[in-house]
C-alpha cells in the first residue's frame, strides 16, 4: 500500500510541477487564494495537509502551505517555518474574529477561514467566494506589471511569495508526529513585501527564484485585509 502511495503522489507532484497555465488563468480570471497554515510538530495538522493535496490539484484555486513556528517548542521544529509566516497567520486573526493563531486553518481569499481539517468546509467558502475585482496583474520572469484601479484609501499591499509545487515527503524525529513521513505541497519558501499599490500603474522588478520554486504575486488590503488581485506563473 505505501508503493502505490508513493505513486499516487508522485503523480500529483509531476502535474502540479507542468507549470500550466490553469483554465481560470487562462480565462484571465484570478484564483481564489487557500492559506494553510499549518506545522509539522501539530498532531492535527497531517489530515489539513492532506487536503491541501487534494485543493491544490483544482484549477481554479492557489493553494499556499505557511508553515508557522510555535509549535516548534514542543520538540520538533518545522522544517519549513518561519517567523514572517507566523507572523502573517497572526495578523489575519483580528480581522477574521479568531481569538488567536491555530492550526490547522485555511484562509480563503483573506476574507474567509475554516479548520483545515474540515474540507467540505473549505470547499463551500471556494465554491462561494465572490470574485476578486481588483487590479489585473501581469507577470514574467524578471518584472511584475499591476494595472492602474481604485485602490483602498491607504492602498495596497504588494506580496511576493516564493512556493514549490511539488510534493515532498518529510520524516518527523520528534515532537507530536514522532515516526511518520508527512506529505506537504505548494510549501513557501519566501514571502516579501514589494511596496504599496495607490491605484497607479505598478511596475516592480524580480529576483530570479530559486531552481524548482515558482512565484505568485498578491495584491491586498493592509493588516490581514481581502485579497483584491492574485496571479501565479
Amino acid at each position: 500500500m505505501r508503493h502505490i502511495h508513493t505513486i499516487a503522489l508522485s503523480l500529483l507532484a509531476a502535474s502540479a510541477g507542468m507549470g500550466l497555465s490553469s483554465p481560470a488563468q487562462a480565462a484571465g480570471k484570478a484564483p481564489v487564494v487557500v492559506e494553510l497554515f499549518t506545522s509539522q510538530g501539530c498532531s492535527s495538522c497531517p489530515p489539513a495537509n492532506a487536503n491541501l493535496i487534494t485543493l491544490s490539484q483544482r484549477p481554479d484555486v492557489l493553494a499556499l502551505s505557511f508553515a508557522v513556528t510555535y509549535w516548534d517548542r514542543l520538540g520538533w521544529k518545522d522544517t519549513f517555518g518561519k517567523p514572517e509566516f507566523t507572523q502573517r497567520q497572526v495578523t489575519y486573526e483580528p480581522a477574521l474574529e479568531q481569538f488567536g493563531p491555530y492550526t490547522p486553518q485555511m484562509v480563503v481569499n483573506g476574507t474567509t477561514t475554516a479548520v483545515g481539517n474540515h474540507i467540505a468546509d473549505v470547499e463551500r467558502l471556494i465554491d462561494t467566494a465572490p470574485a476578486l475585482t481588483g487590479p489585473t496583474i501581469e507577470l514574467a520572469d524578471s518584472h511584475v506589471d499591476i494595472a492602474a484601479g481604485t485602490a483602498p484609501t491607504s492602498g495596497a499591499d504588494v506580496w511576493l511569495v516564493r512556493y514549490d509545487p511539488q510534493i515532498h515527503e518529510v520524516p518527523i524525529g520528534r515532537g507530536e508526529n514522532t515516526g511518520r513521513t508527512l506529505p506537504h505541497t505548494h510549501v513557501v519558501y519566501d514571502l516579501q513585501n514589494l511596496g504599496t499599490w495607490s491605484g497607479a500603474p505598478l511596475a516592480l522588478g524580480l529576483s530570479a527564484p530559486a531552481t524548482g520554486l515558482k512565484t505568485a504575486i498578491l495584491v491586498q488590503r493592509p493588516n490581514g485585509g481581502p485579497i483584491l488581485s492574485a496571479t501565479t506563473n
